[in-house]
């Protein structure tokens, strides 16, 4: 819960922050008369979109189990990356789209110096919006605000190629304008197809990383009684992992002595690493 508190409240202050971005970036490209500066515009449209379902998924994600739910709701999380994925896509097909129009009627336009002026601020900005999420998002272990955080990077980068695109259409190239306009649409098409598979990861039964898996496996044979691992499995359950895990105990332990064991295992890994939701112990007597 206190997670999802963390997380919201870091959401509302970049929303903020673009709205009042987007709005500057709107004018900008209208009064500029630049299509890159709309693209990116329309780039920071999508954030606050993006964001505000950053917030809705850390909220469902984070109810507690119940009675229909009754392992939790931590998976609908990479449901809601999944959703953020698909605006990242048609965000960057429409935009684009857009740029392409522009290029082959030859609508080609002298950007104005306000145009120039936004995509400078837009990219110090953005940069700073996505060192300030990827921290929270690492701290909280959201892989949708992680989605969002490369959201924020992804519109500093396409800032950039808006600046060049832009100063290079002042300088007397003109047609560099959509171009930049267009490179920002494959950029933010190529960002939401990855995070698109990633919250596809997220959904299947994917195993734990490899340091969690070392981090069990360390707990658990050093527990007294136990001779060694005879198997092991993890599964990702959105942001948490379940593991189920079989040890060899001596064959001449007593039934309350082996479930001792099972439990000194059990509850170590799940005080211990924070990612386990949930571990489950079996004992194969030796």
């Amino acid at each position: 819960m206190e997670n999802a508190k963390l997380g919201t409240r870091a959401s509302l202050i970049t929303i903020s922050v673009n709205i009042v971005l987007c709005i500057f970036k709107m004018l900008a490209a209208f009064l500029g008369k630049s299509s890159a500066m709309l693209a990116d515009a329309v780039h920071s449209l999508a954030d606050i979109l993006t964001t505000v379902m950053v917030i809705i998924g850390l909220k469902v994600s984070s109810k507690a189990a119940d009675t229909t739910h009754p392992y939790g709701h931590e998976k609908f999380e990479p449901i809601f990356s999944k959703i953020m994925s698909f605006i990242l896509i048609f965000t960057g097909a429409s935009i684009g789209y857009r740029a392409l129009m522009d290029l082959v009627s030859g609508n080609l336009n002298y950007p104005g110096r306000i145009a120039l002026i936004a995509a400078a601020v837009s990219i110090f900005v953005k940069e700073f919006m996505y060192w300030y999420t990827i921290k929270i998002a690492k701290k909280i272990k959201s892989v949708t605000m992680e989605t969002d955080a490369w959201h924020h990077r992804s519109d500093a980068l396409s800032s950039i190629g808006t600046f060049l695109g832009i100063l290079g259409a002042r300088m007397g190239l003109k047609v560099l304008d959509p171009i930049a306009g267009l490179l920002v649409s494959f950029l933010i098409i190529k960002i939401g197809i990855e995070y698109y598979l990633k919250s596809i990861n997220e959904l299947v039964d994917h195993s734990a990383e490899d340091n969690i898996i070392r981090q069990i496996e360390y707990i658990a044979s050093n527990v007294p009684g136990v001779i060694n691992i005879v198997n092991l499995k993890t599964r990702s359950f959105g942001n948490k992992v379940y593991a189920d895990i079989e040890i060899s105990v001596d064959g001449d332990l007593t039934v309350n002595e082996g479930d001792k064991i099972a439990e000194n295992v059990h509850g170590l890994i799940e005080d211990n690493i924070s990612d386990i939701k949930h571990c489950l112990v079996k004992l194969k007597p030796k």
